[in-house]
């Protein structure tokens, strides 16, 4: 009988913005901070069979063939609160990209219903009390960074952290 993993599709932010972000999530004492690296999502966290990851993987070499590469222009923070405790960097540019990938990676064996509507975002600070989230939303007020997205990853949740396992250069 083959088991199953779970696993999530993303944007991951390139350094040394990755890194910087991922120090400040971990100055807010978010406990994922070491778990999950920097990352805009295109698909949020999916159970799968394992005898589909190959599938998968055909499928997402497949969405990242449709899409040219793109510019990203991070700026500033905002907050899905009250609907949900978390503090973001936002996407000034680069959100139609996102989205135009976010459709074709969701799309075929990873089709599936969001509990929430896409908004392309970094998390910085998730599941914390109002006043450390408040405080993220200050300290990271005036982050900028830009940078071409040329290549999304497949990630897979291993041993309790997310690690990549293939990357997709985006070829369209």
């Amino acid at each position: 009988m083959s088991g199953s993993s779970l696993i999530g599709v993303a944007i991951a932010i390139p350094e040394p913005w990755g890194a910087e972000l991922e120090g400040w999530r971990a100055s807010f004492g978010d406990p994922q901070a070491s778990a999950i690296p920097a990352h805009v999502t295109l698909l949020p966290p999916t159970k799968v069979p394992d005898d589909e990851i190959a599938g998968v993987q055909t499928h997402l070499a497949g969405a990242a063939a449709d899409v040219v590469p793109f510019p990203v222009l991070l700026r500033g923070t905002g907050t899905f609160r009250p609907v949900s405790p978390v503090v973001f960097v936002s996407l000034a540019s680069g959100i139609a990209g996102c989205e135009a990938l976010e459709q074709r990676v969701r799309s075929g064996p990873l089709a599936r219903e969001l509990e929430f509507a896409y908004h392309p975002h970094v998390t910085v600070a998730h599941d914390l009390p109002d006043p450390v989230l408040d405080g993220a939303f200050e300290a990271l007020a005036a982050f900028e960074a830009s940078f071409t997205v040329e290549d999304f990853v497949l990630y897979v949740h291993v041993d309790g952290a997310w690690t990549p396992r293939s990357s997709f250069h985006l070829r369209g």
